[in-house]
């Protein structure tokens, strides 16, 4: 036993922002519980920043800072490289330095792994090193273990997630509370909840990056980030949100994968859910990730989706278990796509006009007789089915809303319709759609 305690295993951190902070904090201050747990030490053996003096709330050896990133890559004391700076550039070249190197990498870059996951996942396996990103999705759900390694025996068929917190935040508050999105924004703002520049929460973009990541472990198949069709929540009103309410429904923003025949389905947009389902319940900055394979059937995953700490949690383990395959000597023993390189399909994403769904739609029309008759008359053109209505309030001749709710019907056809109703001289702005993921009876 005390031989085994003298291997150590060399770690290099490069960025030390939120994630790198709570990392290095994990990595200190539960040393002798990660011993017991591996049967040899982490070493932090250095770590690189371009701000080494501002005061993060942890006691530094100065001479295991750097401002050079390289000096990480370069040092041969660190086996296992861990990559916290965000971003496509250089964290990308950062990344596959190492590789080439023969270091192996832990990372929590969503935006790089949807980008140009399928070169880096082709450099681990080509360097014989392993790579671990349990991070980039869902902070602390374990969400890739289970991807990549305890749903191993399934055919996974659909995935729904609220991956974003901050979106996830906003929504509850004007669900809650009825708030504008501009006022609940503020208030995430000023509560640490958004990101001065919170464009890739709420349009959408932050949750499509870590659809990218599952869809590529769940389905075996390279995904093009840019062929999700991705939508925000910017344009959700406490309107809408009152009518799903009367419908039995809550507002999520929801990233969605499925099969579809040869396809895959990959989608981000704001989705009516009904109220009570499990999913539906997962309020504030917290993620929720439904899964469903053909042997497991249903399951929930919940938790804190991103933080220094939860996050640290994704990543600190990922070095434990890349720790094991050294000490084991059987590195690339996963594969990291989940399925082996000769395993792999490449499946075509299904274009977001030929996906079938419910929707729920907002009409601003004049109250005039005949008007529910010419949108309607409009929709049956195109073979929509109208499953129920409501138009609340008279305001002769001024707009009121026309809020309707179809049975399931091809996206193309209800864009088509409503590019000819919103065209009606009786209608007024362009009408409201939000997607319904339910089961008709």
């Amino acid at each position: 036993m005390v031989t085994q305690k003298k291997r150590k295993i060399g770690v290099g951190i490069i960025g030390l922002g939120t994630v790198g902070t709570g990392v290095t904090k994990v990595l200190l201050g539960q040393s002798e519980l990660l011993w017991r747990r591996l049967g040899a030490g982490l070493d932090l053996v250095g770590i690189a920043d371009l701000d080494l003096k501002r005061d993060r709330g942890i006691r530094l050896s100065k001479k295991i800072l750097t401002k050079n990133a390289r000096q990480i890559i370069e040092d041969p004391r660190i086996e296992i490289v861990v990559e916290l700076i965000g971003g496509i550039h250089p964290a990308k070249e950062f990344i596959l330095s190492a590789m080439a190197k023969g270091k192996h990498v832990v990372t929590a870059n969503k935006a790089l792994l949807a980008a140009h996951g399928e070169e880096i996942f082709e450099a681990a396996h080509r360097y014989g090193v392993d790579i671990g990103f349990e991070g980039s999705v869902g902070g602390g759900i374990p969400i890739i273990r289970v991807l990549r390694e305890g749903f191993s025996a399934n055919r996974i068929e659909s995935i729904y997630g609220i991956i974003n917190g901050t979106s996830n935040y906003i929504l509850t508050k004007m669900t809650e509370e009825g708030k504008e999105f501009s006022e609940v924004m503020e208030e995430a703002k000023a509560a640490g909840y958004a990101e001065a520049d919170p464009t890739l929460d709420v349009e959408g973009v932050d949750s499509a990056h870590k659809l990218a990541i599952l869809v590529i472990l769940a389905f075996g198949t390279p995904v093009d980030f840019k062929a999700i069709y991705t939508e925000g929540i910017t344009r959700i009103t406490p309107l809408d949100i009152e009518y799903a309410r009367e419908f039995g429904y809550r507002i999520k923003l929801l990233a969605i994968a499925k099969r579809a025949g040869t396809q895959i389905e990959a989608r981000v947009h704001p989705t009516m859910i009904p109220e009570d389902l499990l999913i539906a319940k997962v309020g504030g900055v917290y993620n929720g990730i439904y899964l469903v394979g053909d042997a497991v059937g249903e399951t929930l995953f919940y938790g804190k989706g991103a933080g220094s700490l939860p996050t640290a949690s994704a990543v600190v383990g990922d070095i434990l278990e890349i720790a094991r395959n050294i000490l084991k000597r059987a590195c690339g023993r996963v594969p990291a796509t989940a399925y082996q390189p000769a395993g792999r399909q490449t499946h075509a994403l299904k274009p977001i006009e030929e996906i079938e769904s419910l929707y729920y739609l907002r009409i601003m029309a004049q109250d005039r007789p005949r008007v529910l008759s010419k949108i309607s008359g409009i929709l049956g053109k195109y073979n929509i089915s109208i499953s129920s209505v409501i138009q609340k309030g008279r305001r002769a001749g001024r707009s009121v809303p026309v809020v309707m709710m179809t049975h399931r019907a091809l996206e193309r056809d209800v864009r088509s319709a409503l590019d000819e109703i919103d065209a009606l001289p009786l209608v007024s702005g362009k009408t409201v759609l939000i997607r319904v993921e339910d089961e008709e009876e």
